[in-house]
Order: C-alpha cells, then sequence, then structure tokens
C-alpha cells in the first residue's frame, strides 16, 4: 500500500551521528514518525526496557504516533529516545530483590484470604465476593432462607 502523505526529511542529531528520516511533521518541535517509520536509532521507552537501557533523563528525540485497531481510538503518542545515549539499566540490589519478593507473597496471601473466615485457602477467592466458597454457600443458603 502506497500512501500519497506528504513527509518532510528531517535530521536528528544522535550522539555522533545524525539520523537522517522522513517524517509526518513536528509536533512540540519534535520530528513526528508513524507506526513503522521511526528511524532504527529511535525506541520507545518499552523497546528500552526490553534491551535492559533506561532513557535515564534524556529528552525525547522524536515522537511517535498512531491509532489503535479500534476507529474510535485516539491518537496514541509514544516518545522516542536515543538508543545511543540511553544509560545501562542498574540491576536491583539483594535489599530490593528480597523487599519485591515479599511484596509478592504478601500480595498473593492477600488474593488467597477470605474476608468473612480470615483463613488462607490454597486456591485463589472470587474477586467478586472476596469470599471462600464454604463462606459463599453458607451466605447463599442464609438468602434463600430469607427470600422464604
Amino acid at each position: 500500500m502506497v500512501r500519497s502523505r506528504k513527509q518532510n526529511v528531517v535530521h536528528i542529531a544522535d550522539g555522533d551521528t545524525t539520523l537522517v528520516a522522513l517524517a509526518r511533521g513536528t509536533r512540540d518541535g519534535l520530528p513526528v514518525f508513524g507506526w513503522g517509520e521511526a528511524p532504527a536509532g529511535l525506541l520507545t521507552t518499552t523497546q528500552l526496557r526490553a534491551a535492559g537501557l533506561s532513557p535515564a533523563g534524556l529528552d525525547p528525540l522524536a515522537l511517535l504516533v498512531f491509532r489503535h485497531r479500534k476507529p474510535y481510538a485516539r491518537l496514541t503518542v509514544a516518545e522516542l529516545y536515543s538508543a545511543v545515549a540511553a544509560a545501562a539499566r542498574p540491576e536491583p540490589t539483594e535489599a530490593q530483590r528480597v523487599a519485591r519478593l515479599r511484596n509478592l507473597e504478601y500480595a498473593q496471601r492477600a488474593l488467597r484470604t477470605c474476608v468473612e473466615c480470615a483463613q488462607e485457602k490454597d486456591y485463589r477467592v472470587p474477586t467478586s465476593t472476596r469470599q471462600c466458597w464454604s463462606c459463599l454457600e453458607i451466605e447463599m443458603a442464609n438468602a434463600v432462607e430469607v427470600a422464604a
């Protein structure tokens, strides 16, 4: 599919090199690229994280503007950063790892605890009622008695 959209040639300074690309225009002084049109040296924060990098205080060099498949979806704007200038993500310390595991265990315990009997079950209680199956059966039986 060939698009007949007007595009401008832009020069983006990326460290020692200069990226030359066709942009749709500018927005807030930054070049705007469509889906699949951005130069290879520019990455979103998600792509940087996947590569083990972080923008670490860098200013964005360009913008990626796109819509999702739904016709009523709004424009999504993602900032593009230089992959060359991005810093390596620091590894978490041992204390951070321990704290993260402790918090995950606490969250999992909360998902298995019934709000009625306060017992921790070996399964996740339903999020709609936060009750274990025995407490839910008792409540349903009481509701039937009251209705009768």
